[in-house]
């Protein structure tokens, strides 16, 4: 199996997250987001395989970014939101892990889900 996970080498959720799956021996595609930003495209189709999440739900509302590009108008649509993640990747929630179509953002229980229960 393929697994895809956005990664932010200075958090520590993210950093025991790979080191999980690295342990599993899952064949990894590790994206280091905040390098490598994903397109608005791929942050839609991110948010569908989290269950059809709201882009807001997928956002650090604490970052300094979040109101200072003024993220918090709840005013906002979907697309505008999903660009304020594409120009302000510290913005998206961590780690994201993507496997045989489906997302999670990674907590032990939500990978072993991910994993074991498709």
């Amino acid at each position: 199996m393929s697994v895809k996970i956005y990664h932010n080498p200075r958090c520590g959720k993210s950093r025991q997250t790979l080191q999980l799956l690295q342990e599993q021996g899952i064949d990894l595609d590790i994206i280091e987001y905040l390098k490598t930003p994903p397109s608005a495209e791929e942050l839609n189709d991110i948010l569908q395989k989290l269950g059809g999440m709201e882009p807001r739900e997928l956002m650090r509302k604490k970052e300094t970014e979040y109101k200072a590009s003024g993220l918090d108008d709840e005013t906002l649509d979907r697309q505008a939101l999903i660009n304020g993640m594409v120009n302000h990747p510290i913005l998206i929630e961590r780690p994201i892990v993507i496997a045989n179509d489906k997302a999670a953002i990674a907590v032990r229980r939500k990978l072993y889900l991910l994993f074991y229960n498709l």
